[in-house]
């Protein structure tokens, strides 16, 4: 499997963990507001090392860190990484995956013989306006969907992983309506399986970087008071829903 890049310690990747992070290069989507733009076409070189390099770091850290995070780019394109979340789990560490949703057989395989603990699937916004905010022209949304509903299903006090949905809102593309719609679209997924569990979703407001996709100054974030004034409404329809990163 394909490194790009590793951050050695993270408090806030893994939430409740002590963990590591490790980047992989490479992503089917071209969201403008990504602030990993270097690993999008995946021609970043390795700045680490293989996944051999960080399986021996990571040998040396078993007592220090509990878990580690995989994230992108995408990280279910990578050939290898069942192997590579089997060898971390081998290690004693809990495994959380960064997905945006677009590989639901990947996805399967791996909560089915359970080796990834925590996933963290990006819902991008309403259905209408997806293409546009992962910067395609077209998007089929049934592999996307699926991934939701995979998601839907993992009952953590029956041995499933644990989940999220989150999704980074920027004014040039999330409206109060957008957000409203995706709401709805969570919770119409969650009926179809007949779902009693309330799916967590945490909404991060966009950060304007020199790594933004896009371009630095080409997109802007919501103004927080507007956020924090659009969470009750949100709650009406998804009451887990909660704002990341926003005191």
């Amino acid at each position: 499997m394909r490194i790009a890049g590793m951050q050695k310690l993270t408090l806030l990747d893994y939430p409740g963990l002590t963990a590591a992070t490790v980047f992989t290069p490479g992503c089917n989507l071209r969201c403008p507001f990504c602030h990993n733009s270097q690993l999008i076409a995946g021609e970043t070189e390795e700045t680490f090392g293989d996944s051999d390099d960080v399986l021996a770091f990571l040998r040396t850290r078993h007592r220090l860190l509990d878990g580690v995070c995989i994230s992108g780019g995408e990280p279910l394109l990578q050939p290898g990484i069942d192997a590579f979340c089997r060898s971390l789990k081998e290690l004693g560490f809990a495994v959380k995956l960064d997905t945006n949703g677009t590989q639901p057989d990947r996805l399967r395989a791996l909560l089915d013989e359970g080796l990834v603990d925590y996933v963290a699937m990006d819902v991008k916004n309403a259905p209408e306006r997806y293409a546009e905010t992962t910067g395609r022209a077209e998007l089929d949304l049934a592999p996307i969907t699926e991934s939701m509903r995979l998601l839907l299903s993992q009952d953590p006090a029956a041995g499933g992983a644990t989940y999220e949905f989150r999704t980074t809102v920027v004014r040039e593309l999330h409206a109060r309506e957008d957000l409203t719609q995706l709401a709805y679209w969570i919770v119409d997924e969650a009926r179809t399986l007949l779902s009693p569990l309330c799916p967590p979703w945490h909404i991060q407001n966009f950060k304007d970087t020199e790594t933004v996709l896009a371009g630095p100054g080409a997109l802007h974030p919501w103004d927080e008071y507007e956020l924090r004034a659009l969470l009750p409404h949100l709650r009406a329809i998804i009451p887990t829903v909660e704002l990341r990163g926003i005191d």
